[in-house]
């Protein structure tokens, strides 16, 4: 067979388009992870901001350099279809061009070495995936676009207004998957709080939740990317009661400043915000993931230390740090901007901060038992294992490294119980008690 080799660059949601490109393709293409040996090359680009899209043109270069005389290179995704009119003038290297609506027909794009932009966004339906990186774990993509107009975003320029998947389509979905051996499911889109609103349904999330918790071979899931004015007291009770999804609440915050929550057009001010959260850390065994914006225009001196005072003062369990990227097509873009030497000083500032909750966070855990997954050998040493909590998110919530006499005792992908004994920089170690 002709060999395949695929990159993803960017979120998860471009994974789970990967994964439909594989198996679209995988008829007539073996994967490989060598790229000079594929006859086919297709890199999944991310546009979301400046630095993503640096890596997307530098390593489209990159490739190209490497590949085989006579095979295809593709460039789909969020960066090619952002900039359509201009990267192909511009990147004669490129084979074949083609944005985010058109991953399910990529074999005939292939095969007919044409460029393809289709108007409406790909929303998966009941395509077939190829699963990657996981034998136990699946994101499910319940959702494309967004509805909400943030001053820094520009997804929904390039991606359009919220389409959600039918609950059924997405039940079947897993169902397929569980019968595969997938156990834990982590369920994302742009705005996953807003799921169903689009089909005139304004608790879809809550009845997805409550659905899910009747399909009998899931055994964890978690909701990725709630948006802070559309995630309800209802909501969070739901999770909070529900038997397969775990007490995680990744929300994505970007301020707590009210003038900076204003100028970000994100819909909620600074005391719905904190409410929220309480309701949240009330929840027994509650894990909150976050992220923030620094430099945003506007942002002055004391809404930088309201923020830093309100990270040092909440305690998240997880937290994600953006430096502000001045994108066109964004309400912001032409606003004044905050000095880059004044972003630089505030970026570092609030990173020492995150680094030292992250310590501590791991730091509580020493002496714990809880379930993990064993996702196999450790890049550390090849005697030591790598496996995650089984509550966390896949790849973004850290790693726990496994030293046990008896290694070969273990199964990758299985569920264990295990005893932290340790930490080692900035990665857990424990040993398997059951």
């Amino acid at each position: 067979m002709k060999k395949l080799y695929i990159t993803t660059l960017g979120c998860t949601k471009n994974l789970v388009d990967s994964e439909v490109m594989i198996a679209k393709l995988q008829t007539e293409y073996q994967l490989t992870d060598r790229a000079e040996d594929a006859d086919l090359i297709v890199v999944n680009s991310c546009g979301f901001i400046q630095p993503a899209k640096e890596e997307s043109i530098q390593t489209i270069l990159e490739l190209d350099s490497l590949r085989k005389k006579d095979s295809l290179l593709v460039v789909s995704g969020c960066l090619s279809e952002r900039y359509k009119n201009e990267l192909p003038k511009e990147l004669p290297e490129v084979d074949i061009w083609t944005g985010v609506g058109d991953y399910h027909q990529i074999d005939r794009l292939v095969r007919e070495k044409r460029n393809s932009f289709s108007p409406k966004t790909y929303l998966i339906k009941d395509e077939e995936r190829t699963i990657t990186g996981s034998i136990s774990h699946a994101y499910i993509k319940i959702g494309e676009g967004c509805n909400q107009r943030c001053s820094f975003c520009a997804i929904p320029k390039f991606k359009g207004s919220l389409q959600s998947r039918a609950i059924e389509d997405i039940l079947k979905e897993v169902q397929q998957l569980t019968e595969r051996g997938y156990y834990d499911f982590s369920f994302i889109s742009q705005d996953s709080s807003s799921f169903g609103r689009d089909r005139g349904v304004r608790d879809g999330l809550v009845e997805l939740i409550q659905k899910v918790d009747k399909l009998e071979n899931v055994v964890s899931a978690r909701i990725l990317y709630l948006y802070p004015s559309t995630t309800s007291t209802n909501l969070i009770q739901t999770i909070a009661t529900s038997s397969k999804f775990h007490n995680y609440f990744d929300i994505p915050l970007q301020h707590i400043s009210n003038k900076m929550l204003k100028i970000m057009r994100r819909g909620i001010d600074r005391e719905k915000t904190i409410q929220l959260l309480k309701e949240m850390r009330e929840v027994e065994n509650s894990f909150i993931r976050t992220s923030f914006i620094v430099g945003h225009p506007g942002e002055s001196e004391e809404d930088f230390n309201e923020l830093l005072q309100f990270i040092e003062d909440f305690r998240f369990d997880r937290i994600t740090v953006f430096q502000y990227s001045n994108e066109e097509n964004t309400s912001a873009y032409d606003m004044e901007q905050v000095d880059s030497d004044e972003v630089e000083r505030r970026m570092e500032q609030i990173e020492k901060v995150v680094k030292r909750q992250f310590i501590e966070n791991l730091e509580k855990c020493i002496g714990k038992e809880f379930p993990i997954v064993l996702n196999g050998v450790s890049d550390e040493h090849e005697y030591l294992l790598s496996a995650k909590a089984l509550h966390w998110g896949e790849e973004i919530d850290g790693e726990i490294l496994i030293n046990d006499k008896e290694i070969e005792r273990l199964e990758f992908g299985k569920i264990y119980r295990v005893r932290i004994t340790q930490l080692a920089g900035d990665r857990l170690v424990g040993t398997i008690v059951g």
